[in-house]
Parts: C-alpha cells; structure tokens; sequence
C-alpha cells in the first residue's frame, strides 16, 4: 500500500482544451477515496493520470516516494478495474485472475494460492472454471476486481465499475466493496458520478466541477461524506450532494431585538443560534442579499407543524413522490423567481433539476410515508432552522467558508 500525492496537477488537451485544473489532493496509506462530479467534470481523467494511461500536462503524480510523471503504467504497481470489466472472453475465470501473474513469470503453486484466496474473498471460487460468458454482471465485476486483488498491487484504481448492473446488483456490489476494502485494506481511488456509491464507499469524497473560464478549478471540497453534506464548502457543492438536492433560495437577513430573521419568497423565518454559529461573520451580511440553503430532510412533517411559529410557512402541494419508505413532497409558493439569474449561473454545472430556477419559488421536502398528501393540498412545514445553510452570493461559497 502506499500514498497518492497530486501536486497541481493539469491536463489541456491538443488545441488548449482544458480538462483538469491544478489538482492538489493526498490520497492517504489504506484510504478509500471517492472522485464524484457530473459528467465532464475531469475524475476519470485524473484517475488515468494517476494510473499513466494519461499524459500530465502539469504539476507531480507520486506513489509513496516516488514521482511516477514519467513511469510507464505496468511499473507503477497499481490495479485497475474498469467499467465494461475488460474479461479475455476465451479464458476461464481461473485464468483470467492468472493472467497477470503468469506475465510476471510467477510461480504456478503461488499463482494457484493467490488465485484461489482472491475467489475465496469474492465469494466465485464455484465460477474458477466457467467462461465470462456464463457469467451474470455481478459475476464478471467480482472477476474483474478478482483480477485486482490477486496482484497484491499498492493502490486499487476504479473507473465506475458499478454502472453497467442493475440498482439491485449496484446495491450489493457496492456492499461487497466495502467489505473488501476493509479486510484488505489497500488504498482505493474510485470514480462515480453517482453520489450514493460516493457517500457510502468513501472514507473521504472529492466534489469535482467541469473547468470553466470562470472556475478554472476542478476540485471544489474534499472531506468525509457527513461533512460534505452538513457542512458544504459552496453552492456547487450543496445543489451536487443530496437527493433530493438541496432547496436554494435568495433572500435577505434582518436583525430585530437581538434576533436574527431569513426573509424568502415572502416568508420571514427565525434563525436559530446554531446555525448563526455555523457561519463565522454572517453578521456582516445584515440587510444584504444571500442564497438561503434548505435540506428537504429539514422540515418537520407536511401538516404535524409545532414549536417556533416563526419557522413555519404554509405551501401548496405541487407532486408528492410515495417511495415506500418515505415520501419527497414538491411544493409551489407562487411567488416569482428567487433565484437570479446570477446565481443561476452558479448552480448550472450542479446538473440541478432546472425547475428549480424556474419561474417560481419550488422546492422539496422529505417525510414519512405515513404522511398523506396529495397535490394542491394546502400544507405547513415546520423548519428546522438551525440546520439552515448560507451563501454569499458573491462568490458562490458558504458564509465562513473561504475559496480553495
């Protein structure tokens, strides 16, 4: 096992295209680190750099101690595994987890010893005989991570290797990953743009955006999955993480008798201390405009308000989305756009639902499935004040967060 250490990594393609923007990331001894973003946002590409498979345009790769810019992919001691599981469909399952040893001139009893272990964590010891093709999807994806696990390498490096199974398979593939990960313990960069697989997997996650003339930074935040969705660093970050993503609207603050009040959409709202604590400095924002952050998992359930009446407001039920365990309710205040066309601009690259910039005032709330609702239901929603979030409109980022 060893380190990943990017410093100011780069990568413009032939004609100045740039694809990856002055990466600085350390991947820690036995991590499993998750790459998340939209499509286009540069992870798979940075996952090749680090693999060799892409030329650096800029800045130092290195594993453990050595700087591996100019080493040649089979001499960095990292495995891959890729997304369409990459099997020599003429060869047994036996002998493609062997193959890679055999190249290395290994001894037959040790190549038999480290395959058979690598089927044995995999649970496919029955398949060693069988033909890729008389395999199921999930089958040939714990094949392909066998083919990983057998070379003992020092890193594992994973391109989306969950999306061509089925949800069912994904869920339990990715359960398998985690086992994996820890009984062995090695360090792991996986690439996803499905954020569930990112926040389950990764002990740590890094949020990529696409490079723009505006940002041309692709790393936005890099902390543990809990961190990334209570505490997020900026607007891309908070409309990325969650589902459904969080509700953003533009308002005002207001101070009055040594309380503070969140003005939305016509509705004022009391802030709770906590969330004034959250955010060093926000006194300064007194009377200004900011973007006004809501998880749908923050509000009370739709009818059941109680507490502060100064957290409550009243909607009308657009669409309520009953997913057995829980329910999403979507809702329409009627009031005009609260999000400027700025700030638009903003939350475009978080592939966030464009309903949401429409218009009108919508957004989204998780309750239980108990709660019966239907749409044009006229309904109060308690919020929890203190776990609302702040932008400065500005920049984009969290009041009290700085820019990377």
């Amino acid at each position: 096992m060893a380190e990943i250490t990017l410093s100011d990594v780069g990568k413009i393609y032939p004609g100045g295209t740039r694809a990856v923007g002055d990466v600085n990331l350390g991947i820690e001894d036995g991590e499993f680190l998750v790459l998340v973003g939209p499509s286009g946002c540069g992870k798979s590409t940075v996952l090749r750099m680090i693999a060799g498979l892409e030329e650096i345009s800029e800045g130092t790769i290195a594993i453990g101690d050595q700087v591996v810019n100019d080493v040649q992919p089979k001499d960095r001691d990292i495995a891959m595994v890729f997304q369409n599981y990459a099997l020599y469909p003429h060869m047994s399952v036996f002998d493609n987890l062997a193959f890679g040893l055999k190249l290395r001139k290994m001894a037959k009893d040790d190549i038999k010893a480290r395959v058979e272990e690598a089927a044995g964590i995999l649970e496919i010891t029955e398949f060693l005989d069988r033909k890729p093709k008389a395999l199921s999807g999930g089958q040939r994806q714990r094949v392909a991570m066998g083919r990983a696990i057998v070379r003992e390498p020092k890193a594992f490096l994973m391109d989306e290797p969950l999306s061509n199974l089925d949800a069912k398979l994904r869920v339990q593939m990715r359960t398998e990953l985690g086992r994996i990960h820890t009984r062995l313990a090695t360090t792991t960069v996986y690439v996803t743009h499905d954020q569930v697989e990112a926040m389950t997997l990764g002990t740590r996650v890094a949020v990529l955006k696409p490079v723009s003339e505006a940002s041309p930074d692709n790393l936005q935040q890099v902390a543990p999955p809990a961190e990334l969705f209570h505490e997020p660093v900026n607007l891309f970050v908070a409309g990325f993480i969650g589902s459904p993503a969080m509700n953003m609207v533009y308002g005002t603050l207001e101070g009055s008798n040594g309380n503070v009040y969140a003005n939305f959409a016509g509705k004022r709202i009391h802030i709770a201390q906590r969330a004034l604590d959250r955010h060093p400095g926000i006194e300064n924002h007194l009377g200004k405009e900011l973007v006004v952050g809501i998880r749908p998992g923050d509000f009370e359930e739709a009818g059941v308000a109680h507490g502060d009446p100064e957290e409550v407001i009243e909607a009308n039920v657009d669409v309520a989305e009953v997913l057995g365990s829980e329910t999403f309710v979507h809702y329409e205040l009627g009031e005009r756009p609260v999000i400027t066309p700025d700030i638009a601009a903003l939350l475009a690259d978080t592939g966030a639902d464009a309903s949401t910039l429409g218009d009108t005032t919508k957004f989204a709330s998780r309750v239980s499935s108990d709660v019966r609702v239907s749409p044009g239901d006229r309904v109060k929603l308690q919020i929890d004040s203190s776990k609302l979030h702040f932008f400065d409109p500005a920049d984009g980022y969290r009041v009290g967060a700085s820019p990377a």
